[in-house]
């Protein structure tokens, strides 16, 4: 009979993350069982935070062991331990930042924006350290949305700039150093110089993740932040409508040649259910994003429905996660942000990291 730690170790392998669709074990997670004075327990390494689920997790990792016939009581405890993983050869990385999260469209009006928000303030809610790059230099809306409009970073030394905060969420963007109703009437090497720049000069401290949110197109910003940006993930965001879906394979595609992995599909605006009847309509038509994770084998991280409350709330600074947590379409943010960040966790990691630089020279 196999002894106790390996007993400990089979069930908790066989619980399901909520978040994968899969097993701790098929995940390989890192499952570490000890004994100290006749005390058992086991620590499970997500690489991600849970947040409110770890209670659910705990129960199901307890009753697990309890049906492998382990009866000597067992602590549990599950560790975020967020890891930086592997990016783009050739880049280097922005100091203190683990993991950036590129949130990509490829075209306008689809909400990416509104996910990028939700999902930095989910992220931050569940215990990372996270900050927000608003990449949008002609059309910055996370001011707006932060309720940080007309705010202005402070710098104490000239040269780096202090990110303003809300919703724990560290933010920099454009739209915090130039009036509301200037217009940028900038080429594209001006507005690629103030993408690197805003990443560079920000004195962002130790961060778990960067959600960078991409404005719409494949053009120039786009294509610097693939090849002179650090980035361990993206998340394409779309609507379920075929014109719609054509931009955001465009997007997809454009990461998959400059090799930055893409960690899912979020159909954002994904029917209507009326509040006052229950009747569902599919404004925009249906699985459509669906449809598209399906066709580049890719997760498909959620689908947001149509509530006027979200826009709402987004224009008066008080996006749904952090204010109406427990509605429909902040939950659904949630549940985004948690498999984007799980599948992220599955990803090779960066362990040159680990080792200094090594420089090489002439004697």
């Amino acid at each position: 009979m196999p002894d106790i730690e390996s007993r400990i170790c089979a069930a908790v392998g066989q619980v399901n993350d909520p978040n994968l669709g899969c097993s701790f074990a098929d995940a390989k997670r890192a499952i570490q069982v000890t004994s100290s004075k006749g005390q058992w327990s086991v620590n499970i390494v997500l690489g991600y935070p849970v947040g409110d689920q770890r209670e659910g997790l705990i129960a199901a990792i307890a009753a697990a062991i309890a049906e492998a016939g382990v009866s000597e009581p067992v602590a549990i405890q599950l560790t975020p331990g967020i890891a930086a993983h592997a990016v783009q050869r050739g880049v280097e990385r922005v100091p203190g930042i683990s993991n950036i999260i590129a949130v990509a469209s490829a075209k306008g009006g689809v909400g990416k924006s509104t996910v990028a928000v939700n999902l930095a303030i989910a992220l931050a809610r569940d215990g990372a350290r996270v900050g927000l790059l608003d990449a949008d230099i002609y059309g910055p809306s996370q001011p707006l949305m932060l309720g940080l409009q007309g705010e202005r970073p402070s710098s104490d030394d000239g040269k780096m700039i202090e990110p303003l905060r809300a919703h724990g969420v560290a933010a920099m963007s454009i739209g915090f150093l130039v009036d509301n109703e200037q217009p940028m009437i900038w080429r594209g090497p001006m507005v690629t110089s103030a993408l690197q720049q805003l990443l560079n000069q920000t004195r962002w401290g130790e961060l778990d993740y960067l959600i960078v949110d991409l404005p719409p197109g494949t053009g120039d910003l786009q294509l610097t932040l693939a090849q002179k940006v650090a980035v361990a993930g993206a998340i394409i965001v779309t609507t379920p409508q075929d014109v719609a879906l054509a931009d955001a394979r465009k997007g997809y595609r454009m990461f998959e040649k400059v090799g930055v992995p893409v960690l899912g599909i979020v159909e954002n605006m994904s029917g209507y259910t009326c509040a006052n009847c229950g009747h569902h309509e599919d404004i925009f038509g249906s699985r459509g994003g669906a449809e598209m994770a399906q066709k580049y084998q890719l997760p498909l991280l959620g689908q947001v429905p149509i509530d006027p409350r979200i826009g709402r709330l987004l224009d008066a600074g008080q996006p749904g996660v952090a204010s109406e947590p427990a509605s429909a379409h902040a939950r659904a943010f949630v549940d985004i942000a948690r498999r984007a960040a799980a599948h992220l966790s599955l990803r090779p990691i960066d362990r040159g990291r680990l080792f200094g630089k090594v420089v090489v020279e002439k004697g």
